[in-house]
């Protein structure tokens, strides 16, 4: 599959031939990453801090948009991550994964004797996040692992440096440097030996200009690191998305699960490629059905659509989780879900804020929220946290918390904060420590 990339320099997205030249230059890292999360993972480089380009405090240009942008997708970051506080920091922030590159390496190796690795720092690493969290970046130039934002290589051959640092990686990432940019093709000889010396996972990147080099790619086990064919039109996330599932494997029809951004399951079905197609098209979730031999848009008829935020497929290409907002109930039934009876969306923190929003957007007759002033608001958290702390046993303690947990979340609202955002504090913290 494909990791679409957004490189950051000097405070904008950009794309460098060779890693050097300037070639495209933009100020929309946000719309990018929104489109760019509905495919699939997403990668996001720093290339001043990987060129050293840093403050006293460690910050580059860079540095504010990136935190800005590592809660919005499934993300990736790299660039110039030298310590494991660092790298511990970016986790807490939202990266799923820290890509990891000079400081992997021992970069004063002279002899075959002498260290492949800076093993110290990612045997501190993996303890501190874990292997599966750690990307090692073994871009070579000229066949030797590339060092320094690529400024300079180290004494160590591609292949020994994989099969060395697949120990402390869940996966590797390749950029062919000498490609990269250009629009030539990447070196596939150099990808398919690669891949043939180590057991994880493995993305290409570097020269990748065409859907049939990404498929190619696919088929010999490598995923993809997009940059400038993305930016250039020259290939799409959607063709590559489809390109890249297993139609032969499931005789044309891939299985699709619909889940709810809160992680309920709704529904299964079936979608071809025009399926797919229709589904980026229109963003609303299609499949095809078998019963009528034909496209099938779920709420074509109701008018319950599932939109969709994002797709993710599975490791063996044959499946996809599609996460979506449905507008009433997904079953024909007329249920929430084809998993249940019940007709309404259960009950939830997310759930409740929206019903708030509702409500102050548009205030029904006698609604008390839409008469909830910021003092008096204020004067009910205080109040019903009192109550909380006196009530005893169960069925109390449940009464006042869901009063509490209510006037908290009008509070909130009234701030601009959501529980998302109390979620990802709580989670930054516990990465934290």
């Amino acid at each position: 599959m494909v990791i679409a990339s957004i490189d950051l320099k000097d405070g904008h997205v950009v794309q460098l031939k060779n890693g050097r030249d300037l070639v495209l230059q933009r100020d929309d890292a946000e719309a990018l990453i929104a489109d760019f999360d509905r495919y699939g993972e997403v990668a996001i480089i720093d290339l001043d801090a990987a060129m050293g380009n840093v403050d006293e405090k460690g910050n580059t240009a860079n540095t504010a948009l990136l935190k800005s942008l590592l809660r919005k997708g499934n993300v990736r970051v790299g660039g110039g991550i030298r310590t494991v506080k660092q790298a511990r920091k970016l986790i807490s922030l939202g990266a799923e994964k820290v890509i990891i590159g000079s400081a992997a390496w021992n970069r004063d190796r002279k002899s075959d004797s002498d260290p492949i690795l800076n093993s110290a720092f990612l045997e501190e690493l993996v303890q501190a996040i874990g292997k599966q969290r750690v990307i090692v970046s073994v871009d070579a130039i000229n066949g030797k692992i590339a060092l320094k934002g690529w400024t300079e290589t180290a004494n160590i051959s591609l292949i020994e440096g994989a099969v060395a640092a697949e120990k402390y990686a869940s996966e590797l990432l390749f950029t062919c440097v000498e490609k990269e940019g250009c629009m030539q093709g990447t070196d596939m000889g150099m990808v398919r030996e690669l891949r043939s010396s180590v057991k994880c996972r493995v993305v290409a990147a570097g020269g990748v200009n065409s859907l049939e080099q990404i498929v190619e790619l696919e088929k010999t086990g490598c995923d993809v690191q997009l940059g400038m064919a993305l930016y250039t039109g020259k290939v799409s996330l959607k063709d590559s998305f489809i390109g890249c599932l297993d139609f032969e494997k499931t005789n044309g029809l891939v299985p699709v699960i619909a889940q709810s951004v809160n992680g309920e399951v709704l529904m299964m079905g079936y979608s071809n490629r025009e399926a797919f197609e229709k589904t980026f098209d229109t963003g609303h979730l299609t499949f095809f059905s078998r019963t009528r031999e034909k496209l099938w848009t779920k709420g074509e008829t109701s008018g319950h659509f599932l939109d969709v935020k994002k797709l993710r497929v599975d490791c063996d290409r044959d499946t996809v989780l599609a996460t979506v907002v449905p507008n009433g109930g997904a079953c024909h039934t007329g249920s929430w879900t084809c998993f249940g009876a019940d007709p309404d969306a259960p009950s939830t923190l997310e759930r409740l804020y929206e019903t708030i929003s509702q409500r102050f957007a548009n205030p029904r007759p006698g609604s008390y929220t839409a008469t909830l002033n910021d003092e008096r608001v204020r004067e009910k958290v205080m109040e019903e946290a009192e109550e909380l702390t006196e009530a005893e046993g169960k069925d109390e303690v449940t009464w006042e918390a869901a009063d509490l947990l209510y006037f908290v979340s009008v509070l909130m609202y009234k701030e601009g904060v959501n529980w998302k955002d109390v979620l990802d504090e709580l989670d930054k913290r516990h990465k934290e420590k």
